[in-house]
């Protein structure tokens, strides 16, 4: 069996490509189903956000599972798998440990270091688990994934300054603009990123915030922590009229505000520029709203190059996190490869504890004279001759574990005991 990484992420698709295989928190547990149920799939756990979709499994086998999981995508999506296959990219054994790794520290975020992603991991391994359909190779692996992502963050410079989609988002507003003071900004979505840009704005001393949102206890919730004031949703382009700023992310599968709605809104507004930050994948505002006179709509993309030239002082701190993840993957592997070691060495030794007692049982009748102290006399020794004989075996075991050796010679032992 093998772990490996199937996905797609910023910079390896197009935009408008990777929204249509974004899977959201509702479809998640189904979807993690939908993989278990497929035949060369035993464990999974999805890694969906704004800037990737990667599939984790523990693989029966690797061709097969590569099928399963490309197959899944294309269903997911409603793409045919050459719409996007040239796309992917696939990583099994120690390399998907790196990949998973890396992706946990910030370094194949869209902002070098950010650190939303650490909860993303954390968030997407706690769906699996609660679904049951990550087993013990995958909650060690994503167990030792956060612990080397917290690491990269404590012991290095990699999250300085700004590390986060969300105060990227806020700090492209403001470069935009020169400055928020005294603007009036709407805030589309109160989750995490919502509610992280929201108080980013009130830091960077926006005049009026309002939050809308689907859940309304929500939006009202998010306003009054910062004294801004709730939206209803269904209200959203009255109140665009009179906002200069809109920072958007939400979990809509298809944009809230289309063309039409914009240019209503822009109609009762002709003198005034609307600027609209949207970081949600999928995209919260048709992408065509861009074109109208006085709209100004930065996407994903545009993010990602905004961060790309404040990211020199992190980027120094590449190889220190390296150092430090090559550190964590040995680690890794060290204890995986002691769980695959231990139920051999445990098997070995209970059926050498069997075969001892059952001939101790078998010649009870000669032992029949002897006393308490002769008995213990022979229980000793035959438990000395059983480890001295499996000592050889056990350090050879433990020392070959992870390799191709270690691999045969538990082989070997399953043909030779018969074990399962």
């Amino acid at each position: 069996m093998s772990v490996v990484v199937i996905g797609l992420n910023h910079r390896s698709t197009p935009l408008d490509l990777l929204e249509r295989m974004t899977i959201g928190d509702a479809a998640l547990p189904k979807a993690l189903h939908d993989l278990i149920s497929r035949n060369d799939v035993s464990e999974a756990g999805v890694l969906s956000t704004c800037n990737r979709t990667e599939v984790y499994a523990v693989a029966e086998r690797f061709h097969g599972a590569y099928q399963d999981i490309r197959d899944f995508l294309a269903e997911t999506a409603f793409l045919a798998p050459e719409d996007f296959a040239d796309h992917l990219y696939t990583h099994y054994d120690a390399p998907a440990v790196s990949h998973l790794f890396a992706v946990t520290a910030g370094l194949d975020s869209a902002v070098l270091g950010e650190s939303e992603i650490l909860g993303q991991v954390k968030g997407a391994w706690e769906v699996a688990r609660e679904e049951g359909t990550s087993g013990p190779t995958l909650n060690l692996l994503f167990r030792h994934a956060l612990e080397a992502g917290k690491r990269a963050r404590t012991d290095t410079a990699i999250g300085r300054h700004t590390t986060s989609v969300s105060q990227a988002a806020v700090a492209l507003a403001v470069d935009r603009l020169g400055d928020l003071t005294g603007c009036r900004v709407l805030v589309l979505g109160a989750g995490d990123m919502g509610e992280a840009m929201t108080l980013g704005l009130l830091k960077a001393g926006a005049a009026d915030i309002a939050v809308a949102n689907r859940t309304a206890d929500k939006a009202e919730a998010l306003a009054a922590a910062v004294g801004g004031r709730a939206v209803e949703l269904a209200e959203l382009t009255d109140a665009l009229v009179d906002v200069d700023v809109l920072l958007s992310s939400t979990g809509a599968t298809t944009p809230i505000l289309d063309v039409d709605g914009a240019r209503a809104v822009m109609a009762r507004r002709p003198d005034r520029p609307l600027l609209i930050v949207d970081i949600a994948v999928p995209r919260d505002v048709d992408h065509e709203v861009g074109h109208l006179p006085g709209v100004t709509l930065l996407d994903m993309d545009d993010l990602r190059a905004f961060a790309d030239t404040g990211a020199q002082a992190r980027r120094a701190e590449v190889a220190s996190v390296q150092e430090l993840l090559d550190e964590e993957l040995e680690r890794y592997v060290g204890a995986t490869s002691a769980r695959e070691v231990a139920p051999m060495i445990v098997a070995l030794r209970a059926r050498a504890e069997a075969i001892r007692t059952a001939e101790l049982e078998r010649h009870v009748a000669r032992l029949s004279s002897f006393d308490d102290e002769q008995l213990a006399a022979v229980d000793a020794v035959t438990r000395g001759i059983i480890a001295k004989l499996l000592h050889d075996p056990t350090v050879a075991l433990k020392d070959a574990a992870g390799t191709p050796r270690g691999d045969r010679l538990i082989a070997t032992l399953r043909d030779l005991f018969g074990f399962d």
